[in-house]
């Protein structure tokens, strides 16, 4: 019997074309909404910057809001990391470098935008709510750590993240200059010696 398996069409990887094509709109997106605003972009300046024809934005996304939002989702990941190095002065310095890394991306400039305005949908709201819950549960999850490990007294971890990464947006945002590992390193130093200070002592 005849081998016609070379007659057949190849196989198709899972997600395939329209996985490539979805990942480039929401990078499309993400862009426009960072140089735009969430109510400034169109679809056609998407589908243009994202190398694709209008209808595929359309029957992926028929609602612009939902689109926003899952690029706002997609993106959001490697804001969320805290590694754990074993040291904590170091960990944290590269989370301000990761931070200030991110706010000159595309995304970064993207939520800082989004968190700007005094009015958004609540599903943009929603969508900026769970991304920063993922950074302060990632630093809640380090903070605690060095708790455990005798490195900081008991502290709040929210709190010492508004502390930590206050400065590195006030020096990116500005854009006066480069935030460099000094900044980094200056900022931490500085906030962890006032945390151990100002620990009450039993």
């Amino acid at each position: 019997m005849a081998d016609r398996s070379a007659d057949r069409p190849p196989a198709r990887r899972p997600g395939g074309r329209n996985a490539r094509v979805r990942a480039q709109i929401l990078a499309a997106t993400t862009e426009l909404v960072a140089r735009d605003g969430i109510a400034g972009f169109r679809y056609e300046e998407v589908a243009e910057l994202a190398g694709v024809h209008k209808t595929s934005v359309y029957r992926n996304w028929p609602d612009r809001e939902e689109l926003v939002v899952e690029a706002l989702l997609c993106y959001a990941d490697d804001l969320a990391s805290v590694e754990d190095t074993g040291d904590l002065h170091r960990d944290l310095a590269d989370f301000l470098m990761g931070i200030a890394g991110g706010l000159e991306t595309p995304f970064g400039r993207t939520l800082e935008q989004a968190i700007q305005p005094a009015r958004q949908s609540p599903a943009v709201r929603q969508a900026l709510a769970r991304i920063l819950d993922q950074r302060v549960a990632a630093l809640q999850r380090r903070v605690d750590t060095a708790v455990d490990r005798g490195e900081l007294p008991p502290v709040d971890s929210f709190f010492l993240g508004e502390m930590l990464s206050g400065p590195v947006r006030l020096i990116v945002n500005r854009g006066m200059r480069p935030f460099t590992r000094t900044d980094a390193e200056r900022i931490v130093g500085v906030v962890l010696a006032g945390i151990r200070a100002t620990a009450p002592h039993v």
